[in-house]
Order: structure tokens, then C-alpha cells, then sequence
């Protein structure tokens, strides 16, 4: 594997790590500097996690759109650097306001995942442009995985320790990007920055605009949708269908986690040379209908373990999908297209969490017309039909001839 290649993914796992890393933590940290109860301190991670949320949805174009101006080396440099000294002032924070500006910087930098998508599109053949977006998943369950286990076991040394450890991890791969990664915009492909794009609301306007490529990103973003699911209510539904201690929930997780990396990094290419793109989107989206019911009402603990890793084999929607999209757009589009998926995915975070605690709450509390603690997966269940009907309906994309110039509006 390539060294700059090997930078990219690094990248990608930082910023899935970044978010996980500091999970165990933040309770502790809130009441630290807050002096608040625990109750106070969980409504405090909620306004933290949504407005790091929120500036991945407004910045994924932006940077994006000036990776597609300036170059992908220049816009993934800066932000490992500024990310780097953003966990440095969270690790001396003494506000709740110094946090909250925090993550609201972290938020920014996090949203280079766009950049380093669209940097793996462009050293990408057409051919293998979904198998390498599944190696970007595969980094980023990895990451997943890792921050978690990572932030429990720094946490040993204080509050503070995650913070630091994540600025070393960041300066780190900003100083080996320095060495090895190489420039992929050329004067070909360059095209100008525009604020007019550089936003979610104008660059899905554009995007759009390209024959076929407004159905596949509602089915993006219905995917996404249906997909936060877990991170949403897993350790709620765990404790209260099958009476999981925290460990076991984060057992749960790793072992989804790990299944993910698996299936995007390693099972990818054969999906796909048996099945093709298409027809990986259509596989991935029928198991998902099937994984969500099941976990919907299954009553046995160890059968939801089983079940756990087997839902990630779903995991080859996302890459397929990218690479559907990717082929569709012009060589300078890259950045922007990725920028978009970022700021949909964003949203869906910010959406969906909302959504489904509010259905399991519905169906969980005492006195609910029925008790069904799987009824989120039901619903996950019925967005992916609608997203496979509209990927069925939409039909065969085009894929782009090369370089499109893109006037801004």
C-alpha cells in the first residue's frame, strides 16, 4: 500500500477515533468544570455532540470546495494541525464554554473525511474507485473501535489524559503527511472556489442538477438515516431488552465495529467483482431489512451478539454507493460531491439520534401501548425499503466523462 495512501486512512480512523476517544471521559470532565449533577452533565454532552455534529454539516462542502480550489495536501495539513492544538486547549479547558468552542473547532477539522475521500478518488481507476472508498469505511470502523477502548483505558490517568494522547495522534500524521503526501489537484482538474457551492443547501442544488445524481443521494442519506440507529440506541436498548452491563454494551460495538472494517476493507472487492456496484447496493440494503427485523425482536441476549457482527455485512452500501457517484461527476466535482456526502451523513446524525430515542422511548416507558424496545429497528427497517425502492427505480447512472467546468450559479 502506498504511503500517502497509508496517510489517508490514518486521517480517516483520527477522525473516527477523535469522536470515541473522549466518550469516557465526558461526564466526568462536564462536572469538572461545570460543577453540575450527572443529569445536567449528560444535557451538556448533548449540546457538545450536536454542535460538533452541526460544523460537519456546515464545513464538509466548504472544505471540500477549497480542497477542489487548493489542493487536498493544503486542506488535510492544516486541519491535523489545527486539530491538534484544538485538543490541547480542551485538555486545559476550565469553562464549559471553552469545551463547547472546542468541539465546535473539532467539528471543522473533523469534517476532512470529505478531503480525504475525494484524495482517494482522484489516484483512483474508475474500477476500483468502491473497494478503495471501502478501505476509507474499513479505517473509519477501525477508529471506531479503537477511540472507545483507548479514551476507558487513558482515563485511568485523568480526565485530560485522552485529550492530550488524541493532539499527539493529530500532530503526528500531520507531520508524516508533511513527508509523504503528494498533491492530486492539477490545473486540469482545478476550478474555483465558490460560497455559493461551499454550503450543504448549494452544493446538493448542484449535485443534483446532474442527471440521475439527486435519487442516489436520497438514498445516501435514507441509509445514513437508518444506520445511526445503533450508535443511537444500542446501549440503551441492550440495557433495557436484555439487562447488559456497560461492558458488555461496548463489547457489542467492538465486535460490530471490527465485522465493519472487515466486510468494507477486506470483503469489498469481492462483493463487487461477483456482484458489481449495483448490485452490491441492492445485496446490502435486502440484508439490512432483514438484520433490522430480527434485531427488532429478538429476547436473547446471545442472540444478539450473533447478530451484531452479521448486520455489518450490510456495510458494502456506503462504498458502493460512493463509488456509483464518484464515476458520475467530473474529475473537479470530487471534492464537492464528498464534501456533500460529509454534510448529508452530518445531518443524519443530527436527525436521526432524536428520532429514534424518541421512538424507543415511545415503545419502552411504562404504560406504552406495546412494549417493544426494537421498534427504532423497525423504522431502520422501513427507510431502507424506501431508499432500495428509489435506487431501483432511479436505474443505471451514467458515469462522467472526465473533467466537467461547473460554472457557479
Amino acid at each position: 500500500m502506498r504511503l500517502p495512501v497509508v496517510f489517508i486512512l490514518i486521517s480517516v480512523m483520527l477522525d473516527s477515533m477523535g469522536i470515541g476517544l473522549i466518550i469516557p471521559v465526558m461526564p466526568d470532565l462536564i462536572r469538572e468544570v461545570n460543577g453540575s449533577t450527572i443529569a445536567a452533565a449528560a444535557l451538556w454532552g448533548g449540546v457538545l455532540s450536536t454542535s460538533f455534529a452541526v460544523m460537519q454539516f456546515l464545513f464538509g462542502p466548504v472544505l471540500g470546495g477549497l480542497s477542489d480550489r487548493f489542493g487536498r495536501r493544503p486542506v488535510l495539513l492544516v486541519s491535523l494541525i489545527v486539530m491538534s492544538l484544538d485538543y490541547l486547549v480542551m485538555a486545559v479547558a476550565g469553562t464549559i464554554w471553552l469545551l463547547l468552542a472546542g468541539r465546535v473547532v473539532g467539528g471543522i477539522t473533523a469534517a476532512t473525511q470529505a478531503t480525504a475521500a475525494a484524495y482517494m478518488a482522484d489516484i483512483s481507476a474508475p474500477e476500483k474507485k468502491a473497494a478503495n472508498f471501502g478501505l476509507i469505511g474499513a479505517a473509519f470502523g477501525l477508529g471506531f473501535v479503537i477511540g472507545p477502548v483507548m479514551g476507558g483505558l487513558l482515563a485511568e490517568y485523568g480526565t485530560r489524559a485522552p485529550f492530550y494522547a488524541a493532539a499527539a495522534l493529530a500532530a503526528l500524521n500531520a507531520a508524516f503527511g508533511w513527508i509523504v503526501l503528494t498533491e492530486t489537484v492539477t490545473d486540469r482538474i482545478r476550478r474555483p472556489f465558490s460560497w455559493t457551492r461551499a454550503n450543504p443547501l448549494g452544493t446538493l442544488r448542484t449535485l443534483r442538477a446532474l442527471p440521475g445524481l439527486g435519487p442516489l443521494l436520497l438514498v445516501f442519506f435514507l441509509y445514513q438515516l437508518a444506520f445511526i440507529v445503533y450508535p443511537a440506541i444500542w446501549s440503551y436498548f441492550g440495557q433495557e431488552r436484555f439487562g447488559w452491563s456497560p461492558a458488555m454494551i461496548g463489547l457489542s460495538l467492538a465486535l460490530f465495529g471490527i465485522m465493519l472494517a472487515i466486510v468494507q476493507g477486506g470483503l469489498m472487492p469481492l462483493v463487487l467483482r461477483v456482484l458489481g456496484e449495483r448490485g452490491a447496493v441492492i445485496y446490502g440494503h435486502g440484508f439490512d431489512v432483514l438484520a433490522f427485523l430480527a434485531l427488532a425482536f429478538v429476547t436473547s441476549g446471545t442472540l444478539a451478539l450473533v447478530l451484531t457482527p452479521l448486520a455489518a455485512l450490510a456495510g458494502v452500501i456506503t462504498p458502493a454507493l460512493q463509488g456509483i457517484m464518484s464515476k458520475s461527476v467530473g474529475d473537479d466535482q470530487q471534492g464537492e460531491l464528498q464534501g456533500a456526502l460529509t454534510s448529508i451523513s452530518a445531518f443524519a446524525m443530527i436527525l436521526s439520534p432524536m428520532v429514534m430515542t424518541s421512538v424507543f422511548a415511545a415503545f419502552s416507558r411504562e404504560g406504552a401501548p406495546i412494549y417493544l424496545p426494537g421498534a427504532p429497528f423497525i423504522l431502520s427497517a422501513v427507510l431502507i425499503l424506501i431508499g432500495l425502492s428509489v435506487f431501483v427505480r432511479a436505474g443505471h447512472v451514467r458515469p462522467s466523462s472526465g473533467v466537467r467546468s461547473t460554472p457557479a450559479p
